[in-house]
């Protein structure tokens, strides 16, 4: 029985390893792009190349996420066009909360390092990003 306790302990102190921490959100700063995303019913959609990634930029609880589209010389297409987000905690979880001109919704970070972050969307679906690594040819 003892050992049933300290499997239970084990298994706890596991799940709270993937908690994300006030201290980890400057990890959203920087280049990102989808890697997959995990739909409700537990289909997923991987994405192996992608024209266009995330830029994604915060300063304190606020932040903006910006589409810009890379070349093979290391730098970007971009416009001036961006989705500005504040960040709320509430219970130990971390929401980005969009707001543009034309929509407003909410995405949950699920987990967060400083190579991966996922988001749950309000319709329940998971969005997986990996760390944009850049191409570079001379």
């Amino acid at each position: 029985m003892r050992y049933v306790y300290i499997l239970v302990a084990l298994i706890g102190l596991a799940a709270c390893k993937n908690k994300v921490e006030k201290l980890d959100l400057p990890y959203l700063n920087g280049y990102w792009e989808i890697e997959k995303v995990t739909f409700p019913d537990g289909s997923e959609k991987e994405y192996v190349v992608n024209t266009s990634i995330d830029y994604i930029e915060i300063n304190d609880l606020k932040g903006y996420r910006k589409k810009v589209q890379p070349n093979f010389s290391g730098t970007y297409i971009t416009s001036n066009d961006a989705e500005l987000f504040t960040i709320y905690e509430n219970n130990g979880v971390f929401t980005l909360n969009y707001k543009t001109e034309l929509s407003e919704w909410h995405e949950k970070i699920v987990n967060l390092s400083e190579n991966n972050f996922t988001v749950l969307s309000e319709e329940n679906i998971k969005y997986h990003y990996k760390r944009f690594q850049p191409i570079n040819i001379e």
